[in-house]
């Protein structure tokens, strides 16, 4: 019955947006989940496939630098290292790193090199800030790029490069939809982690909140078995102590009389085993189907258990009124074992020629039961009880159930009186007696 709270796992997109609608967007999800872990698995690889994509590109300047084609070989060399080296620090210090490449873009075109690794270091670069730079930097970054971009394509329109193109004004027009489409692509991504993360979130605390209920539904079973285990037990000791002293002093007075008590104390200990049995059947798995399930006792057994309660020494008389049989069976068994605790009180701290009254009104809205004994003085019954017991509060929760209360204290004719209002309304929580009956 133990259970021990289970560590969150990485959370599933199609477990949390398990519907048709989602199916799209849970898949784009696993998508971007898998390649971030890869990313994470691999972190060299993400850290230095793009300054090495920005080397190549910057190759062909390179040697064309060295067959002499624009600036001096150092000079290219020393820009295409500006493009390429700050991007290891990217997504530390995106805005750093940045601003940065805008200076070496600047000293690009004042050098008068196209190096062509420019352009994917300021994409790189946006789509870094749009993750993980405020809003407004990328703001800033784009303002920044789009005029510098036109600017550059404007300054090398006669380049060698430049002038295979046949239209520089539509690949300024391309260059500047793919800086905006890498800016939301940036956002997107930025959207989708958080998305991601809140989602762990939520994963992590469901699978808390599904621990808690656990254990909280463990409490509940336990707290279900103590009481019933007291019930049972408590009251079938009790009549058993009562009976076999009786048998004690009929021994050799009356052997017929004391065999009789006997054998009703072998009946009351298989009643016991039998309502014990059924209780650990229901709380066992593997033993649902080993036993058959027997009906919990109701309000139609109260008699047998007053028989037992008169064989033990006490005069019980029983008084009913109202339609017990149409209550419900998880009511009835309620009542059922107020009854059976209250006797029990009686058996352990009554005398044994001790009157008990027992009465069950059932009206159209509420059960009433009382049970009343003329034992012992109220002192003795009040010191008595303060010695603790589950009987009394068990009692309480049992009422508890039905919206009810339970009452109990001295009558005036120096006994021990237990009162208890039960209405006939389904419980108040899932429960543990309906379960069981």
């Amino acid at each position: 019955m133990t259970n021990t709270p289970s560590r969150v796992r990485p959370v599933e997109p199609g477990s949390l947006l398990c519907g048709p609608e989602h199916r799209t967007v849970a898949r784009l999800l696993a998508l971007l989940i898998s390649m971030q872990r890869a990313n994470q698995r691999h972190p060299r690889v993400r850290l230095w496939a793009a300054p090495l994509m920005c080397l190549l590109l910057g190759v062909p300047g390179l040697v064309d630098s060295a067959a002499g084609d624009g600036p001096d070989f150092p000079t290219a060399l020393m820009v295409l290292m500006g493009f390429t080296v700050p991007l290891l620090a990217r997504q530390r210090h995106p805005v750093a790193v940045f601003a940065v490449i805008t200076v070496f873009s600047l000293a690009e075109a004042v050098s008068g090199l196209l190096t062509n690794a420019h352009f994917l270091a300021q994409l790189i670069m946006l789509y870094n800030l749009a993750r993980f730079a405020p809003p407004v930097h990328l703001a800033v970054a784009v303002a920044i790029t789009v005029p510098q971009t036109i600017v550059t394509i404007m300054t090398f329109a006669q380049d060698t490069q430049m002038s295979r193109i046949d239209s520089p004004l539509a690949v300024t027009i391309d260059l500047v939809l793919c800086i905006l489409a890498i800016a939301g692509l940036g956002l997107a991504g930025r959207v989708a982690r958080s998305y991601i993360i809140a989602l762990e979130d939520q994963a992590a605390r469901l699978q808390v909140e599904r621990d808690q209920r656990a254990r909280l539904a463990e409490a509940t079973e336990r707290a279900r078995i103590s009481r019933e285990m007291h019930d049972i037990l408590g009251h079938t000791l009790a009549v058993v102590v009562g009976l076999a002293d009786g048998a004690a002093g009929l021994a050799e007075t009356n052997p017929k009389k004391s065999g009789e008590t006997l054998r009703i104390i072998a009946d009351s200990g298989r009643g016991a085993l039998a309502d014990l049995r059924r209780l650990l059947t229901a709380i066992r798995e593997e033993g649902r189907h080993e036993a058959p399930f027997h009906p919990q006792p109701g309000t139609g057994d109260l008699g047998a258990l007053l028989e037992r309660t008169r064989a033990a020494g006490p005069d019980a008389r029983l008084e009913t009124a109202g339609d017990l049989t149409g209550l419900p069976a998880g009511l009835q068994l309620a009542v059922y074992r107020i009854v059976q605790e209250a006797l029990t009180n009686t058996l352990k701290h009554a005398a044994s020629d001790t009157a008990v009254r027992v009465a069950v009104i059932a009206e159209q809205d509420a059960v009433h039961v009382t049970v009343e004994d003329t034992g012992p003085p109220a002192l003795e019954r009040a010191r008595s009880s303060e010695g603790g017991g589950q009987g009394l509060l068990g009692m309480r929760e049992r009422a508890a159930l039905y919206q009810g209360t339970v009452t109990a204290g001295p009558n005036s004719a120096g006994g021990w009186s237990v009162r208890a209002v039960l209405h006939s309304t389904p419980p108040v929580k899932a429960g543990l007696d309906a379960h069981q009956a």
